[in-house]
């Protein structure tokens, strides 16, 4: 199902007044949201039940400890926008799959420094590869200020979803 507006959407949406073109289009946006989210949810479940599988969550701190280094689950945590907590469990499943490496931290014994290992290093290299090919894929009909517009929307959500 694709998530972008189809043209009888935009023309009828363009032979509204202003308010009710903009309500129909928030609509649209809030369908596409749950979309996105249901989509989410089948990433999530395929992560439990296929080996190898990465949910959004797990990429996401593959991909802070690629570009940071050897960080704390503290700063892991903020840098994912996750709580401790669900970190912790995050680094747990990467740390039984291989991917993530726990350590005491010299300066501070009470704090855990978390770092890839070579095999999350290549898992998260293959993960971004494939999320470059299929994005291009996806988006190919899409302008530059299409997807940098649609990047703005994806970030206004999230702090959307906090608010819920």
């Amino acid at each position: 199902m694709s998530t972008l507006q189809s043209g009888e959407e935009r023309a009828a949406a363009s032979a509204m007044p202003d308010e009710e073109a903009r309500q129909a289009a928030l609509a649209t946006l809030s369908r596409a949201a749950y979309s996105l989210s249901a989509a989410d949810a089948r990433l999530r479940g395929r992560a439990t039940r296929q080996a190898g599988a990465l949910s959004l969550s797990h990429a996401r701190v593959l991909r802070m400890l690629a570009e940071e280094g050897p960080v704390s689950v503290a700063r892991l945590a903020e840098l994912s926008e996750t709580t401790g907590a669900g970190v912790t469990q995050l680094v747990n499943g990467l740390s039984e799959a291989g991917y993530v490496e726990k350590a005491k931290s010299l300066q501070d014994k009470r704090s855990v420094q978390v770092q890839l290992t070579e095999l999350g290093r290549r898992r998260h290299e293959e993960r971004e590869r494939l999320l470059e090919q299929v994005l291009a894929q996806a988006l190919q009909g899409m302008s530059v200020e299409a997807i940098a517009a649609a990047s703005g929307v994806l970030r206004a959500l999230s702090g959307v979803y906090d608010q819920l």
